[in-house]
């Protein structure tokens, strides 16, 4: 026989893992030094441009 389980409990529990969730994914978002964007904006950038050399054809 399955356990008993009480739903509000258990609506509880979901709903603080899902709080958790969003605020493990807003620290990686808004969590960074402007140093830090700034890297990482120069990275894509720099990522950008290499693929777009690499290009075999222009559009």
């Amino acid at each position: 026989m399955g356990e008993v389980v009480n739903l509000r409990l258990a609506r509880k529990a979901k709903k603080r893992s899902d709080k958790a969730r969003e605020a493990e994914a807003n620290r990686a978002k808004f969590g960074q030094s402007r140093a830090e964007k700034d890297a990482r904006q120069d990275e894509l950038a720099r990522t950008d441009r290499i693929l777009d050399g690499a290009k075999r054809e222009s559009d």
